[in-house]
């Protein structure tokens, strides 16, 4: 993966939330796979057309945020697109704004999805402060998923770890 260090303004969001961990999140049983399922009621019931004042259409923003602890904990998965604005936002959905941070991001190589996802994220896990450039800040970490993002057998995403100042 290849790592940059980058600031980034602030960014507002519209989609759905579940509470989860990362527990939960490798359990193969559908009843516990939280993220799975929101992931599957969000494209499956066509709600990314549903949202208003979308700025970037058919880019994913897959956030984690909410942190109870650290990534052993529990957190909120959003899942949503990009918004100019939270006028009107339409009955079912939630609002998240992505605070002004520090980030380092992380870009995968391709791969077949969910395992570039995965394969980055037990990765990121293992790293230390001094790999980040600094300590986590666990208030918004996120996945961006876009055009690189369309074939499933050759993905390519973002991930942005939220540091400290």
């Amino acid at each position: 993966m290849q790592k940059t260090l980058t600031p980034l303004q602030e960014i507002k969001l519209v989609g759905i939330s579940v509470r989860t961990n990362n527990v939960n999140m490798f359990e193969m049983n559908p009843v516990n796979n939280k993220i799975a399922a929101t992931v599957q009621k969000y494209f499956h019931e066509g709600l990314p057309e549903k949202i208003n004042n979308r700025k970037k259409h058919g880019v994913t923003y897959c956030v984690y945020t909410n942190y109870e602890s650290d990534f052993t904990g529990d957190y909120t998965y959003f899942i949503g697109e990009e918004v100019d604005s939270f006028d009107n936002i339409s009955e079912g959905f939630e609002s998240l704004v992505i605070p002004v941070q520090n980030y380092a991001k992380f870009t995968t190589e391709s791969g077949p999805m969910p395992m570039v996802c995965i394969s980055a994220w037990q990765k990121i896990w293992t790293m230390t402060a001094a790999e980040f450039g600094r300590e986590r800040a666990y208030i918004a970490d996120f996945e961006v998923y876009d055009e690189r993002a369309l074939d499933h057998q050759n993905v390519v995403l973002d991930i942005y770890i939220g540091i400290q100042k």
